[in-house]
């Protein structure tokens, strides 16, 4: 297996991870968060942690796709590799932030002091919301955009896979901006069918670099240029 094909199976593979611990994660620890007793004993502490755990595996894996690609999207453009890259690790950070809330519920609940509890629960479940439209939202938005940009210009995957993020983008951000404003509410039907694009494109990517991996005649293209020291390039 060559090194180009690696970096796309590892890719794809850490993609369907992200899906994997975020979808597992939130089904855990969720119902927790809407569940006003939960601090006062009702619910299930050990979901909530083993959701906790997930949220930090899904924040290593969003970096590890930025780390996966890399190499073969800096052959196209190293201001968009380093881009994406830094952008994924920012939204795993934000991720991370919202991990902490999360583990301070389950610290009141220990200590199970009901007046404190009171009061501060309702502010750790609203910090953990805000990091999950930051992050999720506006973040994923701006990271999706900017690697479905460089994959069309290089022509590194199939043309519709990239269209996908490009629309998906723009629309979670626009999405993610009517819900801070108090247009849209956060986990609506709106916002969850303006996310579909973006879901869209994340699971055709990792599906499509599986399968295939990234275009030979895309790479050769980049081989050359870098060999004449050409400008990027853009895909026919």
């Amino acid at each position: 297996m060559t090194p180009t094909r690696r970096a796309a199976v590892a890719t794809g593979v850490l993609f369907f991870a992200t899906h994997v611990t975020s979808v597992t994660a939130l089904a855990l620890y969720g119902p927790a968060l809407d569940d006003a007793g939960f601090v006062t004993g009702s619910g299930s502490e050990q979901s909530v942690l083993t959701g906790a755990f997930l949220e930090v595996l899904l924040a290593l894996t969003i970096v590890g796709t930025g780390v996966a690609i890399f190499p073969v999207v800096r052959r196209y453009s190293e201001g968009a590799a380093l881009g994406y890259g830094a952008l994924r690790t920012l939204e795993a950070a934000v991720i991370a932030a919202g991990i902490v809330p999360l583990l301070a519920l389950t610290t009141l609940r220990d200590d199970g002091v009901a007046s404190a509890s009171d009061a501060v629960a309702p502010a750790l479940v609203s910090l953990h919301d805000w990091t999950f439209l930051l992050g999720p939202s506006f973040v994923c938005a701006t990271n999706t955009t900017v690697l479905a940009f460089a994959l069309l210009r290089s022509g590194l995957v199939a043309r519709f896979v990239p269209v996908i993020g490009l629309v998906g983008g723009p629309l979670l951000f626009a999405s993610g901006t009517a819900q801070l404003f108090g247009a849209v509410a956060p986990l609506s039907a709106v916002a969850a069918v303006c996310a579909v694009p973006v879901f869209a494109w994340e699971i055709s990517l990792a599906t499509y670099l599986l399968v295939k991996g990234f275009r030979p005649d895309a790479l050769r293209r980049l081989d050359a240029r870098e060999a004449q020291g050409q400008p990027e390039l853009v895909a026919a």
